[in-house]
C-alpha cells in the first residue's frame, strides 16, 4: 500500500501490522544476500532524508549511559572520580612537595641586625644603677666588687621595721638623698612606659624593672605606707656637714662596705617638693607593674598618702629649708612643679579626675612661673619638673583629645612645650653652644651632661609623639620645623656625649677606647679584698694619679667645661662625677633614640587606668544683654 507522502518522495509503508508468528518466524529464514539487500537498500533511502524526516521517522538518537564507580559506602561517576584524582594528584605537586621541600631543606636563621651605639650604651649606662645599689645585693647584682653595705641604716627608728637599708646611693659618695633618687625612679620609669617594646627587643625589660623595684621598695620605707595619712618622711640618710672635719660621707673616702661612721637620718615633716616627688616616682612606677596587681595597688596607695602630705597647707615648707646636711647639695627651688608633676602621675595611674583637675587648675602654673617662658625652666632637673610635666600632659592632648573643660589648659601647656623645643635649636640663640657642639642648660657651669641628656629626651620623646599621630614638625613664631630638626638636636647632643667632640673622649666609662679612668666614686677608687681602709686611710686613694682599680660601667660622668675641655682628676668632681639623677636621664636618651626594637612610643600603656573621656558640654554663654 502507498500512503502519501507531503515531504515529497515515495514512501512505502507495511500495511499488514498484525502478521503472525509464523511469518515471523519465516522471516528469520531469509537468507543473508537478501538482508544485506534490503539493509543497504534502507541506508540509501536514509541518506536521502533530510534530518528533520529523519528525526520524524528515527525519533530521537539514544543517550549514552553514564558508567559509575561503586566504592562501597559512596556511588559516583567515573568521570567526577577521575577529575577528583587529578585534582588531587595537581594539588600535591602544587602546595604539600614543595613544603615538604623547603621542610626538609636545613634551617639557616637571618643573623640578627647589629645592635646600635645607643642600644650598647644603654646596656652598660643600667649597670650604674647596679653599682650604686646600698643594703644586702643580690646574687645576680653582676659588679663583683660591690658587696653589702649600709645594713646598718635607720637601725635606731622606732616607727620603720628593719630600718632604712637599701635604695642607691646618690654619686660617688655614700649618701642617699631620697629627693634626685625619687625623681631617679620616675624617669626610668617613664621610659619603660613609653619603650617597654624596646627594653623588651634588647633583653633589658625585667632588668631595668628590677632598678625600679628596688628604688621603690627602698622609697616605701621612708613613709608610713600603709597609713591613709603621715606627719612626716624621712629624706635622706648618710651625708656630711660643708668643711666638716668629723667622720662623715665627704670627709672620709672609703668603701661603702668599709664604713664604721655614723649616718644620720633626715627628716621632713613639711615638704610638698619632696613628697610631690615621691608621689610621682610611685605612681609612674605603679603603671610599669600593672600587671603585678597587689604590688601596683601598694603603689598607688603609697603615692596617694604622699600626695596628701605634699597639697597640706600647713606643711607648704620645702624640705630642705635650713637643713645643712641637704639645703648645700640638693635645694628644691619651688613645689608647685612638684605639684603639676605628681598630679598627672597620679591621674595617669588612677584615673581619678581629681588629679587631672589639679594638673590643669591655672594656679599651678602661676605659681611655678610655667608661663613666663624664663629660659632656665626650660631645663629639666631633679629640681625643676616643669617641661617634663607640660611635655606629660602635653601627651594626653595629642592623644586623647579631652576636650572641655581641659582643653585651655592643655593647649597652653602645649604651645609652652612647643616653645621649649624652640629654644633647643642653636638658630634662636636661647642657650649658648661649645664650639665643639654642646648645649649649655647650665650656663656653662659644672656637671653639664646630666641637664643635656634630659633635653635629648625630652625632645626625642616630644618627635615621637608628633610622629605618632603623622604631624610632621611643629611651629616656632613663623618658622615652621621638620621633626627632623628636633631628632638631629637630641642625636647631636648624645653623639657628644658618645665620643664626637673635640676631646674624643666618651663621657661614658667603659663605652669606647677613651673614657675616664679618675672617676670620683669611692668604691670604684679603692681596691678590694681582705684590707678594710680606714676614713683617712682611703685619702691615697682618692689623690692617686693612678687610674680607679675598678671601671665603674655605664656611669655618666659630669662632663666638660664651657670650652669642650675635660679634666680626667678624680679631685675635680664637677668633672668626673657621676650621679644617680644624670644617669636616670642618660638611660631615658638613650633608649628613646635606640632602633632596637623599632622606632615610636607605645601610646596606649600609660593610660591603662584611665577612663574613657566625654567631653563635657561646656556652660552657655551669659543671656545677652542689649
Amino acid at each position: 500500500m502507498h500512503s502519501a507522502n507531503h515531504w515529497g518522495g515515495s514512501l512505502e509503508l507495511a500495511a499488514n501490522n498484525g502478521d503472525s508468528d509464523d511469518n515471523r518466524s519465516r522471516n528469520l529464514d531469509w537468507d543473508r544476500a537478501s538482508v544485506n539487500h534490503q539493509q543497504q537498500q534502507y541506508n540509501y533511502d536514509h541518506r536521502n532524508l533530510d534530518e528533520t524526516q529523519q528525526g520524524w521517522l528515527l525519533g530521537p538518537p539514544e543517550k549514552k549511559k553514564k558508567k559509575y564507580v561503586d566504592l562501597g559506602c559512596v556511588v559516583c561517576s567515573r568521570k567526577a572520580l577521575k577529575y577528583t584524582i587529578y585534582g588531587v594528584v595537581i594539588a600535591f605537586i602544587v602546595i604539600a612537595l614543595p613544603t615538604i621541600i623547603v621542610k626538609s631543606l636545613p634551617k639557616h636563621k637571618p643573623r640578627p641586625s647589629p645592635p646600635d651605639n645607643y642600644t650598647i650604651t644603654l646596656h652598660k649606662a643600667l649597670l650604674f644603677f647596679n653599682a650604686q645599689k646600698s643594703g644586702t645585693l643580690p646574687k645576680n647584682n653582676g659588679i663583683p666588687w660591690r658587696g653589702n653595705s649600709g645594713l646598718k641604716d635607720g637601725s635606731k627608728l622606732t616607727d620603720v621595721k628593719g630600718g632604712l637599708v637599701g635604695g642607691y646611693y646618690d654619686a660617688g659618695d655614700n649618701t642617699k638623698f631620697h629627693f634626685p633618687m625619687s625623681f631617679a625612679m620616675t624617669m626610668l620609669s617613664w621610659s619603660v612606659i613609653e619603650y617597654e617594646h624596646k627594653y623588651r627587643a634588647i633583653g633589658e625589660y625585667e632588668h631595668i624593672k628590677d632598678l625600679i623595684k628596688w628604688g621603690t621598695d627602698y622609697l616605701l620605707r621612708t613613709f608610713n605606707s600603709t597609713a591613709t595619712k603621715i606627719d612626716h618622711i624621712y629624706s635622706q640618710v648618710g651625708g656630711a656637714l660643708n668643711n666638716s672635719k668629723t667622720p662623715d660621707d665627704h670627709y672620709c673616702w672609703q668603701r661603702p662596705e668599709d664604713m664604721n661612721y655614723e649616718r644620720p637620718v633626715q627628716t621632713a615633716t613639711s615638704g610638698p617638693d619632696l613628697a610631690g616627688e615621691m608621689a610621682a616616682a610611685l605612681a609612674a612606677a605603679s603603671i610599669v607593674f600593672r600587671d603585678n596587681t597587689q604590688y601596683s595597688k601598694k603603689l598607688v596607695k603609697g603615692a596617694e598618702t604622699l600626695f596628701d602630705f605634699a597639697r597640706d597647707f600647713g606643711k607648704r615648707t620645702s624640705y630642705c629649708r635650713g637643713n645643712p646636711y641637704i639645703e648645700p647639695f640638693y635645694n628644691s627651688t619651688n613645689y608647685f612643679d612638684e605639684f603639676m608633676w605628681g598630679s598627672a602621675w597620679l591621674y595617669y595611674a588612677t584615673g581619678n579626675k581629681t588629679y587631672i583637675s589639679l594638673a590643669t587648675n591655672p594656679g599651678l602654673p602661676k605659681n611655678s612661673k610655667a608661663f613666663f617662658m624664663i629660659p632656665d625652666l626650660s631645663v629639666l632637673s631633679w629640681d625643676n619638673k616643669l617641661p617634663a610635666a607640660m611635655l606629660l600632659l602635653t601627651r594626653m592632648r595629642i592623644f586623647l583629645n579631652p576636650g572641655y573643660p581641659y582643653e585651655e589648659m592643655l593647649s597652653s601647656y602645649h604651645n609652652v612645650t612647643s616653645l621649649t623645643m624652640c629654644s633647643y635649636l642653636e638658630k634662636f640663640n636661647v642657650f649658648n653652644f661649645t664650639k665643639g657642639g654642646l648645649i649649655q642648660l647650665n650656663h656653662g657651669q659644672g656637671q653639664p651632661l646630666q641637664y643635656v641628656a634630659n633635653a635629648a629626651f625630652l625632645a626625642s620623646l616630644f618627635v615621637d609623639y608628633l610622629n605618632a599621630t603623622g604631624v610632621p614638625g611643629w611651629n616656632c613664631g613663623p618658622y615652621f620645623f621638620s621633626l627632623d630638626n628636633l631628632r638631629s638636636f637630641a642625636t647631636s647632643q648624645m653623639n657628644y656625649i658618645l665620643g664626637e667632640n673635640p676631646m674624643k673622649m666618651s663621657y661614658i666609662v667603659g663605652h669606647g677606647d677613651k673614657f675616664p679612668r679618675h672617676v670620683h666614686h669611692r668604691g670604684a677608687s679603692i681596691p678590694t679584698g681582705k684590707t678594710k681602709y680606714s676614713c683617712t686611710g682611703g685619702w691615697k686613694f682618692r689623690d692617686t694619679k693612678n687610674p680607679n682599680p675598678h671601671n665603674i660601667t655605664g656611669a655618666m660622668v659630669g662632663g666638660p667645661d664651657k670650652f669642650d675641655r675635660f679634666k680626667d682628676s678624680r679631685t675635680n668632681f664637677s668633672y668626673t662625677e657621676p650621679t644617680l639623677a644624670g644617669n636616670a636621664g642618660l638611660v631615658a636618651a638613650l633608649v628613646s633614640l635606640t632602633g632596637s626594637g623599632g622606632f615610636g612610643v607605645d601610646k596606649n600603656i600609660i593610660f591603662s587606668a584611665v577612663p574613657p573621656l566625654y567631653p563635657m558640654t561646656p556652660p552657655p554663654p551669659p543671656p545677652w544683654k542689649p
